[in-house]
């Protein structure tokens, strides 16, 4: 493999949990040197929450520690003592990015704000990724993606009509990092040619706004407010999620205009369903919806559900299966295709699939390393990034500052 297209780039990584890592991970599986700063004194979200192998506890076991933290490096510097302090600012001086995605205001109360940062190394780049950004009245507030998810009203539109709003997941936790990574390679390719670095302030709520752009626009524009539907759409008939042959085995399809649903009626066959007049347009599939599932259901639930995917998506039908987590490792074909899981050797855990990076490219691939143990790499991150000695190192320890 060729050079990676981001190493020598330093990065002192503050972040813990989900949006913060999955950023740094995208830097470090494409070359950079990301330097994860932890401590057994208030250890990282995912290194203490489960999935553990084997269900046993521990620093190293965490099945989504060891997804999201993959090529970093780890040291153990306890900040919250002054020569942990100390320590954390001799890597933002060797650094050329600092990360963090704490609550607004965090890391300035920490004494690593951007202004303290700048004044130890002038060309720093910095992110902050926190849930609202470092400013306005709800800037400080602290909190997971589910919170944030009912903040951006996506929870709000989520569900059934007849029932209260859906829990949909860590969705800003999934799309911050990708607008976290492309504003830092940005930031990366100013420097590289100014020679100048600058404070990245990315509020995770502004990611996530995006998803109901249209919903405000329909209420700026007509004053409609956007309600819950279960999975129908104003614009596709059919549309939604229909069982199919096996256990627990769905399919999600969208037909949005008369030539998909001819292409569906060629694939089911010769069917009642298929040659009735009043499903022909999308106004007489729209007006007998509840039938239209009814009898598209009959024939799903006989149905493969990933051989019935592949079967519409090549005859132009958006269609995509619900997967299960064997099916990610072992029948998904696009997964499959792409190489999109990495088997690693892990000391503690045995065999472990952590993901690569979802772009692929030609002359620079990414390459996934393990995710670190815990302060793994202290040694080598105090002796050959930052120069102590052995000496210094073990008065580091004894004073429990490297915990």
């Amino acid at each position: 493999m060729g050079k990676l297209p981001l190493e020598g780039i330093k990065v002192a990584d503050f972040c813990w949990v989900w949006t913060g890592p999955t950023t740094t991970k995208v830097l470090a599986d494409f070359g950079a040197t990301v330097v994860k700063i932890e401590s057994k004194a208030r250890p990282e979200t995912w290194r203490i929450q489960p999935p553990f192998k084997d269900n046993i506890p521990g620093f190293n076991r965490g099945g989504i520690f060891n997804t999201i933290n993959t090529s970093k490096y780890s040291v153990n510097i306890n900040v919250a003592k002054p020569k942990g302090k100390e320590l954390a600012k001799k890597l933002i001086a060797w650094a050329d990015i600092v990360t963090e995605n704490f609550a607004g205001g965090s890391m300035e109360g920490m004494g690593f704000g951007y202004e303290v940062c700048k004044a130890i190394n002038p060309d720093i780049i910095m992110l902050s990724s926190a849930m609202m950004g470092q400013t306005g009245p709800w800037a400080i507030l602290p909190g997971y993606g589910d919170l944030l998810s009912a903040i951006s009203a996506v929870s709000e539109i989520s569900g059934w009509p007849d029932r209260p709003p859906s829990e949909i997941g860590y969705y800003t936790d999934y799309v911050a990092p990708r607008f976290n990574a492309m504003t830092l390679l940005a930031a990366i390719d100013y420097w590289r040619r100014t020679g100048k670095g600058q404070y990245l302030d990315i509020g995770q709520h502004q990611g996530g706004l995006q998803y109901v752009l249209p919903q405000i626009i329909d209420y700026e524009i007509n004053k409609r407010v956007a309600g819950r539907d279960g999975n129908r759409d104003d614009y596709a008939a059919p549309h939604g999620l229909f069982r199919c042959k096996g256990e627990e085995r769905y399919i999600a399809i969208s037909i949005r205009t008369d030539a998909e649903w001819r292409a569906l009626c060629n694939i089911a066959g010769d069917l009642p369903w298929t040659k009735d007049k009043k499903y022909r347009t999308f106004a007489g599939r729209k007006a007998n919806e509840d039938e239209l599932e009814n009898d598209i259901l009959s024939w799903m639930v006989t149905q493969d559900d990933i051989q019935l995917m592949l079967d519409l998506q090549h005859d132009g039908v958006c269609a995509g299966y619900l997967p299960n987590p064997p099916d990610f490792l072992e029948n998904d074909p696009h997964i499959k295709a792409r190489e999109f899981y990495v088997e690693l050797d892990h000391p503690e855990i045995g065999k472990i699939h952590a993901p690569r990076q979802p772009a692929v490219l030609s002359k620079t691939p990414c390459e996934v390393r393990r995710a670190p143990l815990m302060g793994e790499h202290t040694d080598i991150v105090l002796k050959d990034f930052l120069g102590l000695n052995d000496d210094e190192i073990a008065e580091l320890v004894v004073e429990e500052v490297l915990y």
